[in-house]
């Protein structure tokens, strides 16, 4: 049996290339799908919208408006507004949820632990499997060379991007801070500018660039005496993040409540 999937935010970037990975698959089936009520599909349906068949999948304002029996997963890569709103609705519903928006606030992230404990839910920053890879290397990279070594985090994305340190940046901050016995965000340098003098021991940089249609590029950089080491990911097409939601969400079927993110899905 395919496992039914649910987009939320399904004509935006992110919604779209889900809906076209998810209609390319067999193992998945495409039974709901949601965007704001003043969006001009609004009504209209999905399958039209993304090129393919009639579905019989209309492009609805909330979940409220969706049945679906049967395992069924939420995909969701909105707002931390909307996302949160949203995970009341699965709660209420029984469905699971893969969370891919960034940007929540202390309190949002209570909220998504305690719904946790109704639900199965998988939360990630980033759903490619190599990022994921490279947060375990760059643990290992910072444990081996030790303090003599500076770190600084560089992270680029399109110019749409709405928050800054993405997500992922945010990520690699706090495994970096672990392995190096720091605090995030207190041992972070954001920015320099003007007679700043020497750079502290143990301080580490995190630098942001947003322009043109950049996916996501992410690099940490240990900087030693006579040499430098690079870890980077750079990432061409969004489908990475959609393929690696969509295999969360498959994976999701067979747990129980709980919040999980990538590295359980992979086995990490």
């Amino acid at each position: 049996m395919p496992t039914n999937i649910i987009i939320t935010g399904a004509m935006g970037r992110m919604g779209k290339t889900l809906v076209s990975e998810v209609l390319s698959s067999s193992k998945l089936k495409l039974v709901g799908a949601t965007e704001h009520s003043r969006h001009s599909a609004s009504g209209q349906d999905v399958g039209l919208l993304s090129g393919t068949q009639k579905l019989n999948v209309p492009l609805v304002s909330s979940l409220t408006e969706i049945s679906s029996a049967g395992q069924t997963v939420v995909v969701d890569f909105t707002s931390p507004e909307a996302s949160l709103e949203n995970v009341k609705l699965a709660i209420q519903k029984k469905w699971a949820m893969v969370i891919g928006t960034t940007g929540f606030d202390q309190e949002g992230e209570v909220a998504i632990g305690n719904a946790s404990k109704k639900i199965p839910i998988v939360k990630a920053s980033n759903m490619s499997v190599g990022i994921n890879v490279m947060l375990q290397l760059v643990t290992e990279a910072a444990t081996l060379l030790g303090d003599s070594f500076d770190i600084e985090i560089l992270e680029a994305h399109h110019k749409l991007k709405k928050d800054a340190p993405s997500g992922t940046a945010v990520s690699l901050a706090r495994v970096l801070a672990e392995a190096t016995g720091k605090k995030y965000p207190n041992d972070f340098n954001f920015g320099r500018k003007g007679l700043i003098g020497e750079r502290p021991q143990g301080e580490i940089g995190m630098q942001v660039i947003r322009g043109g249609d950049i996916v996501g590029d992410h690099t940490v950089i240990y900087c030693g005496i006579g040499e430098r080491v690079e870890i980077k990911h750079i990432a061409t097409s969004r489908a990475t993040f959609a393929k690696g939601a969509l295999r969360a969400a498959g994976w999701l079927q067979k747990q129980k409540p709980g919040l999980y993110d990538m590295r359980d899905v992979l086995g990490m």
